[in-house]
């Protein structure tokens, strides 16, 4: 029942919302017409749209149902110290390490590498 209710809240909300839009339109078109310059709305438009508004966000909040934590470390938990700061993206295989080895032998060519495999 309470869910029901709080869906009419909103459809309500929102049509209540759209009527102080389509009003503030009206309202802005009569004073175009009328030559009058424009200041600022009318209060019961301000009114109508801010309580509608309200209306509309309490409606929502109470269909979601309740809100809970996102623990910011939840991922965290599941992952062994030596795989978190793991970045495949900054691996680098073609450093000058290679060169200072003892036993470094440099390929002359590609088809030899292919010949390895």
């Amino acid at each position: 029942m309470a869910s029901s209710l709080n869906k009419i809240i909103v459809i309500v909300g929102f049509i209540s919302l759209f009527h102080s839009a389509f009003s503030a339109a009206q309202h802005r078109s009569y004073l175009r017409i009328t030559s009058q310059e424009f200041t600022t709305l009318p209060l019961d438009i301000v009114i109508q749209a801010i309580a509608s508004l309200f209306a509309v966000m309490w409606g929502v909040l109470n269909i979601a149902g309740k809100l809970r934590e996102i623990p910011a470390a939840a991922e965290l938990n599941t992952l062994r110290w030596e795989n978190q700061r793991n970045l495949p993206s900054f691996y680098m295989f073609n450093h000058r390490g290679r060169a200072l080895a003892y036993d470094y032998v440099p390929s002359s060519s590609k088809a030899e590498l292919e010949n390895i495999e």
